[in-house]
């Protein structure tokens, strides 16, 4: 039932967060109307991003319900910090699949004015994770996510290593990604 609850939050999150800020504001700037030239190589490059961006995004958000047993947002968090899949690569996976579907929004549309927006998403989404995401996950996670965050970059994805030795590494010993419970025994609401 946890995880039925946490689909249902996460998917009800995707349509308001990440809806808003790929689909609704980019399609109030600019009307889905593209440029006056727009070159079909430049149409494939924004369909591929957009594409990748989307089904990153889907990926990850399925991670936090079914792995995570909770929600990308802060009202309805995690119970367990979420690891494994593409967050053994990166730690904001999200947050880059949102930008690459923007700015495959530009190149597709041929619409320069969307780079400038996912600039300031871009800003928007760093000083997010800077000062309320990364200090609230140390608190709710502890010494997990101190290890985690030294393991995995933010925003520049490491490629996978090969090799059980390797996998040991990556995950601390052992060739299963750990389950990295709160820090806290208090419940947890919401």
């Amino acid at each position: 039932m946890r995880r039925v609850r946490a689909a249902a939050g996460t998917a009800v999150f995707l349509v308001i967060a990440p809806g808003t800020v790929v689909g609704l504001l980019p399609w109030l700037i600019t009307g889905w109307r593209g440029g006056a030239t727009r070159p079909i190589a430049l149409i494939a490059i924004g369909a591929i991003l957009i594409a990748a961006g989307c089904a990153t995004l889907l990926h990850a958000f399925g991670q936090f319900a079914i792995d995570g047993l909770g929600t990308p947002a802060p009202p309805a968090p995690t119970e367990v910090l979420v690891s494994r899949g593409l967050y053994r690569y990166v730690r904001n996976p999200m947050y880059l699949a949102v930008l690459a579907a923007i700015v495959g929004q530009a190149a597709l549309l041929a619409r320069p004015v969307l780079l400038a927006y996912a600039a300031g998403v871009a800003a928007a989404f760093v000083a997010f994770v800077r000062w309320y995401e990364e200090p609230t996950l140390r608190r709710r996670y502890g010494v997990a996510y101190d290890e985690y965050r030294e393991r995995v970059p933010g925003w520049l994805p490491r490629w996978p290593r090969t090799g059980r030795a390797s996998q040991a590494r990556q995950s601390g010993g052992s060739s299963a990604p750990p389950d990295h419970r709160p820090a806290s025994d208090e419940p947890r609401t919401g």
